[in-house]
């Protein structure tokens, strides 16, 4: 019998070790198992984008639209004037972007027109000099829902690269998301609504609430995993799934960077006769962090863990399936950046059904793969144009970068410790973070006040956000003293 839980099997059968495991799940990751759900897989771009226009086109009472990167292109603009044609008819229509993520995709006055017609618009973290590193935390979710009924999450942006382009004969980008109805929609429009509150005034209680007591519309048991910083329920719960997986686990990441506890737990796994499969890009829109990835290929290969690259112009999915009954689809990549820094949305389904047609999606996905393996030679199984390798090298995530970095400091510190053996991959990183030291140390010895000045007015800096935290904590202190019916 499988360690992961069907709860509402374990309920019926009254399994202590059920219970037990699904009780571990729920607390692991912060989120409760909901039943009555249907999901439904929609794979790549079009699939994606096709069901968000018909039920924005549908939509009666509200469209609450979340994405990292809104891309100012046909795509893009198709969706907003949707938008702009429900909220003339009084619709209420609720955009939140994030500023890093659009960043040189699309300005604010992209979202003029659907402004004028009486949508909001709200930005994520944009840079503010009273929070000198807040701009390293960002909202990477992906999420429409409309009317409180439908909800759609994954790992689709709002851009056109996910189409690809024929004439230039480049792939579409290889990613998948979800459609979800049922009670689990009002858990959505909750975390929608934690982020809304955070940029501004709350969501209406006409919207907020809209969901509660919704009917049942399957019988699929899902948890709903909306990740804010330093909470880290998903990263406790995906440790938690490679600790207790029987048969097999099989990850797709975009932008893979493992950690040490987690690479420790693939790597029991597999030593203990677990299928661990890991599918990953074969060529990243962030080369650096594609040759991140590949430093930590050695440890995984030598556990017995399969690793493969997908041959398409850009692998973007993240997903996970278990022992074909559990399933995980949404925004968060396998680093720290997406466990612990990010705002992530993701969905964690039990249901054999859905984790058998996930399994099914993977397997074909290995066939426009190759596998890597250790002491062999690679070679890909077809060869990728240059357009393809062209099209996906452009920008990325700051919480990719923050995790590649985290990489690199690992190398560096294994490299300077001497306390593990470094893989041939693991050259590249030795080698640039050598020369970024060399003309850091020789700048500072050539030309000390280059380094001294900025360093100096990052501390001032930071002293002055610290002192202003320490006034508002005070004067906040003081009121929460002074207010009636606080004294002893």
């Amino acid at each position: 019998m499988s360690a992961l839980p069907t709860p509402s099997l374990a309920a019926r059968n009254h399994d202590p070790t059920r219970q037990l495991a699904a009780q571990a799940l729920s607390r692991a990751a912060g989120a409760p198992l909901i039943a009555g759900n249907e999901v439904e897989l929609l794979v790549d771009g079009e699939q994606n984008f096709e069901a968000w226009r018909n039920a924005i086109c549908s939509a009666q009472s509200s469209i609450l639209f979340e994405n990292y990167i809104f891309r100012d292109d046909e795509l893009a603009r198709g969706l907003r004037d949707a938008m702009i044609v429900q909220a003339r008819k009084g619709v209420q229509v609720m955009v939140i972007r994030d500023w890093l993520g659009c960043l040189g995709q699309s300005s604010f006055r992209f979202w003029q027109p659907l402004i004028d017609a009486g949508g909001l618009v709200r930005t994520y973290n944009p840079p503010r000099l009273g929070s000198p590193l807040g701009w390293l935390s960002r909202d990477h979710r992906k999420l429409v829902v409309v009317d409180s009924s439908a909800g759609f999450l994954g790992g689709v942006c709002v851009s056109s690269r996910w189409l690809g382009d024929s004439q230039r004969k480049i792939e579409p980008w290889r990613d998948t998301g979800v459609s979800v109805r049922g009670p689990a929609v009002q858990e959505l429009v909750t975390s929608f609504a934690d982020t809304w509150a955070r940029l501004g005034p709350p969501l209406p209680e006409s919207i907020a609430n809209a969901g509660i007591g919704a009917p049942s519309a399957g019988d699929i048991d899902l948890r709903v995993i909306a990740t804010i910083p330093n909470a880290a329920g998903l990263y406790r719960l995906d440790l938690m799934v490679a600790a207790m997986a029987e048969t097999r686990l099989w990850l797709t990441d975009a932008y893979f960077v493992g950690v040490a506890p987690y690479v420790q737990a693939l790597t029991a796994a597999a030593r203990d006769a677990v299928d661990v499969r890991l599918l990953v890009p074969g060529t990243s829109d962030i080369p650096a962090i594609g040759n991140l990835s590949r430093s930590g290929y050695r440890p995984l290969l030598e556990a017995g863990v399969r690793v493969f690259e997908w041959n398409g112009s850009m692998l973007h999915a993240k997903t996970a399936v278990a022992d074909g009954r559990w399933a995980r689809v949404g925004s968060s990549n396998l680093n720290l950046a997406s466990w612990m820094g990010n705002c992530e949305l993701d969905i964690a389904v039990e249901d054999r059904a859905f984790a058998d047609r996930m399994e099914q999606q993977f397997e074909m996905d290995l066939e426009n793969a190759t596998e890597i393996v250790l002491g062999g030679k690679r070679v890909r199984r077809q060869s990728q144009r240059p357009a393809q390798r062209a099209s996906v090298r452009r920008k990325g995530s700051t919480g990719r970068a923050a995790a590649g970095a985290l990489r690199l400091a690992n190398t560096m510190g294994a490299a300077i410790t001497n306390r593990r053996v470094l893989g041939p991959a693991e050259s590249y990183s030795l080698g640039a973070a050598s020369l970024f030291l060399a003309i850091t140390g020789l700048t500072a010895i050539i030309w000390p006040r280059s380094l001294a000045w900025p360093m100096g007015a990052l501390a001032i800096w930071f002293s002055i956000v610290l002192f202003g935290r320490y006034l508002v904590a005070r004067r906040k202190s003081r009121i929460h003293r002074d207010s009636p019916g606080l004294s002893e």
